[in-house]
């Protein structure tokens, strides 16, 4: 099945400078992209891409923690196209908690950070990408974040695989 999802590289990838590094995986795998920008956060985009649900299960100053930390410095957003992309894409990326994330993984690789660590100084766990955990979540991310116009489509190498 041909999916879409939504990536964001958090202020952390951005400013450590991992932004094609971390792309460059995803294409490797034969994921297309079909959308990509950078963008500054604000507390009505934070709110609207963190729902309640991650209070219910983190904790209201955890969701108001990754809001304030989206706002920390540009965010590079974009969408994934191929073949069960969002199971795709979250294997890439590995666990939320980045001391959990294996090698190989992108968490796994570029971070370490523990719950534990963040919860000790009342930090948030700059854990480097957001990926869309499910259908659901995909299809109400990418309209969140891009507008029908942003997103393209086109044929790529990879799809003469996926065709053929």
């Amino acid at each position: 099945m041909i999916e879409r999802t939504l990536v964001l590289l958090k202020p952390d990838a951005v400013q450590r400078a991992l932004v094609g590094d971390i792309i460059t995986r995803f294409e490797r795998v034969g994921l297309k992209l079909v959308g990509m920008k950078m963008v500054l956060s604000n507390d009505e985009l934070g709110l609207a891409h963190y729902t309640e649900d991650i209070t219910k299960r983190r904790g209201a100053h955890i969701r108001a923690g990754m809001i304030e930390y989206l706002k920390t410095g540009p965010i590079v957003a974009f969408v994934l196209e191929g073949v069960n992309a969002i199971e795709t894409v979250r294997k890439l990326i590995g666990s939320t908690e980045p001391r959990a994330s294996p090698p190989g993984t992108i968490r796994g690789d570029f971070a370490h950070v523990s719950y534990a660590y963040a919860d000790d100084k009342k930090i948030v766990v700059k854990n480097l990408i957001h990926a869309s955990g499910d259908k659901n979540d995909a299809e109400r991310e990418v309209k969140l974040w891009f507008k029908p116009s942003e997103l393209h489509s086109y044929r790529a190498v990879h799809d003469i695989h996926l065709l053929e």
